[in-house]
């Protein structure tokens, strides 16, 4: 007499549950730990220069205080948001003139030896000059509106992506290239289909670099020739030594540079969550 088996029925019980979530519990929390440490860095710095200017041991006109630069925040919320809002478009603007430019200039030097070796010494050249010896003579030729600042943001910015996009159009492993050939592929589908999302990792952490830099470069410009923007409301702050004013201007302007940083992050987490860096922090 044979002895029929039965499956035992797998019971979703509360605590299969709570084992597969755990994982992601996880992922959050690594999430929330890795702002710790800034956070915790961040508040050390706050108390520490709220000690130093409640002491007196630093001068107000040299380091104000957390209270003065507050002020400066509150009494001119108008003024400094007419500014920012100028500087945002400059940036902006320049950022993604530099992102067009950049990806078109590194897909041409990639596909074309000869091109690279003409223009990426003169790119290189361009690179090393600094900007704020060359904006007056954009100041020259373009004037004192929200052109010359462009172009020093472009200029800023289009350096770093120009070498990662050369950099992440060749990861690409010769023998997949050599694959699609062989199975007909365009030269254009092959691009779209498997040479770009593969320089998508590297094109992004250039766009990170240079999204920082376009605000410097808005900026640069605005210290040699303008009448708008932060950088001149860091000048007019600096003339009559307005420290909490001058303060409050450079805290925008990391503030806008963290926000167009964390912009093309999030789009990094978007557009290629399948890439081993995106893995390696979720574990």
């Amino acid at each position: 007499m044979s002895s029929a088996t039965t499956a035992t029925p797998v019971i979703d019980s509360p605590q299969n549950k709570r084992r597969t979530s755990k994982p992601k519990a996880s992922s959050w929390r690594q999430s929330a730990s890795g702002y710790l440490y800034p956070t915790i860095f961040v508040l050390i710095a706050f108390v520490a220069w709220w000690g130093a200017t409640s002491a007196g041991l630093v001068a107000p006109y040299i380091l104000p205080s957390p209270a003065d630069t507050l002020a400066a925040f509150t009494d001119n919320v108008a003024y400094l948001w007419q500014h920012t809002l100028v500087t945002t478009w400059e940036t902006v603007l320049g950022f993604l003139i530099s992102v067009v430019v950049g990806i078109a200039v590194a897909i041409v030097m990639v596909y074309s030896r000869t091109l690279e070796r003409t223009f990426y010494p003169l790119i290189l050249f361009a690179q090393v000059i600094p900007k704020i010896a060359i904006a007056p003579l954009f100041i020259v030729w373009l004037g004192f509106g929200p052109q010359p600042k462009i172009l020093v943001a472009v200029l800023m910015a289009f350096f770093p992506i120009v070498i990662a996009g050369i950099s992440g159009l060749r990861t690409i492993d010769p023998e997949i290239l050599e694959l699609t050939s062989t199975m007909g592929a365009s030269r254009w589908k092959t691009f779209m289909k498997v040479r770009f999302p593969a320089a998508l990792p590297e094109l992004l952490s250039g766009m990170k670099i240079a999204a920082t830099l376009a605000v410097t470069g808005a900026v640069v410009g605005e210290f040699v020739g303008a009448n708008e923007g932060l950088g001149y409301v860091i000048l007019q702050a600096n003339g009559n030594v307005d420290t909490a004013m001058l303060f409050a201007a450079l805290i925008i302007m990391s503030l806008l540079g963290i926000l167009l940083f964390a912009v093309i992050l999030v789009a990094e987490r978007i557009l290629v969550p399948w890439h081993s860096s995106r893995r390696n922090l979720e574990q």
